[in-house]
């Protein structure tokens, strides 16, 4: 569309009677804005496209046919030779006005697909997809990785989810969002040939478009259920392999549920990055890392600020005392404030440890 738009635009400013640009039969082939809207609300899955897997040379070149003809938000053909921003610089010569309501009508089309069309902060990309055998089940098990800002030589983080997850992910949003969620596909179910090759890269890719899509929807990235499908069942193992007393396992998860948690955002308060740092803390603790112990509880305590006494707020003092005076480090401040806590009756002496806590704290 944007091709075609740019040609006649061009042809308009190379005309002999540029009076007659904006008004001939030609001109009135060019549909109104609401229209450009809509076009490209049909075509945000295939703009979104991620990177497919297990692809086979076939589906590779079906999908190849199927993207002939599109154009990216902020691409153009290479015929034209031209940027949305080049076009936004450029203004017709004196005397060709009936051309300029088409230069700001792609000009609002190049904006508008900037402002709506890219998805913010995160990519996605399967990585990996495995059929796994569990009798009498069977699945494919989608790793993804989970790209966010920051230094990119940073590993990115991961989950690894079926499609049972996404479905659920996809009928809880739907119910709460029927609005947003109109506009976004979900690889439908199939009868047969479920763990073909084919199948599972068309669905490795509908997954990517599909968390793009929701995460370029500020009332959908902020939504509950989606941080639930991030973060919950990271942590959940993670708890579960620190109960038992695998501390290497769990501290890669925890690891992993703290990066995904800081490229979220964390809007649905504090107390599971807090549980994140708590499990981050142990681990090192037993793994007799005190230093990078001491550094969870101190970002745990500047997450917690001075705002009313927190249950994790006196286990983390409790700890980040101990460990201070383990490495020779000042810890009088910290030992004050876990003594106004217990003289002011707020916290039992001794507090309850992290460890403790971490065992007993029920994540849902």
């Amino acid at each position: 569309m944007a091709s075609r738009l740019l040609h006649r635009l061009r042809h308009a400013l190379a005309g002999d009677n540029p009076g007659e640009a904006a008004t001939g039969p030609e001109a009135e082939q060019f549909p109104e804005s609401s229209e450009l809207e809509d076009d490209d609300a049909e075509g945000l899955s295939s703009r979104l496209s991620g990177t497919l897997s297990f692809t086979s040379a076939e589906d590779e070149e079906e999908e190849d046919d199927e993207d002939d003809g599109e154009v990216g938000p902020d691409s153009l053909p290479s015929g034209d030779g031209a940027s949305g921003e080049d076009a936004d610089r450029s203004s017709p010569p004196d005397g060709q006005r009936g051309s300029q309501p088409l230069a700001r009508q792609l000009q609002d089309f190049w904006k508008k697909s900037r402002n709506t069309l890219v998805p913010q902060r995160l990519l996605f990309e399967v990585t990996s997809a495995n059929v796994v055998k569990d009798p009498p089940s069977k699945y494919v098990l989608y790793t993804l990785a989970v790209m966010g800002p920051g230094p990119p030589d940073r590993q990115p983080a991961q989950i690894s989810r079926r499609y049972s997850d996404f479905e659920r992910l996809h009928r809880n949003l739907q119910r709460q969002f029927r609005g947003p969620m109109a506009a976004i596909s979900f690889p439908r179910k199939r009868l047969r040939r479920n763990f073909t090759a084919e199948t599972i890269a068309r669905r490795s890719r509908a997954f990517e478009q599909f968390l793009s899509h929701l995460q370029a929807v500020p009332e959908l990235r902020r939504a509950p259920d989606l941080q639930d499908f991030f973060v919950l069942p990271e942590l959940r193992r993670a708890q579960s392999l620190t109960c038992t007393g695998l501390y290497h396992e769990a501290l890669a998860l925890w690891a992993n549920a703290w990066q995904l948690q800081t490229q979220l955002g964390t809007p649905l308060g504090p107390d599971r990055p807090l549980l994140t740092l708590a499990g981050l803390a142990v681990c090192h603790q037993e793994l007799e890392n005190p230093g990078e112990a001491r550094a969870c509880c101190e970002r745990a305590l500047q997450l917690l600020g001075d705002k009313n006494p927190h249950p994790l707020l006196a286990p983390f003092l409790e700890a980040h005392v101990r460990l201070s005076w383990r490495l020779g480090l000042d810890k009088r401040q910290t030992e004050a404030r876990l003594q106004a806590l217990q003289e002011a009756g707020l916290t039992p002496t001794p507090p309850p440890s992290l460890k403790e806590l971490l065992i007993k704290e029920e994540l849902d």
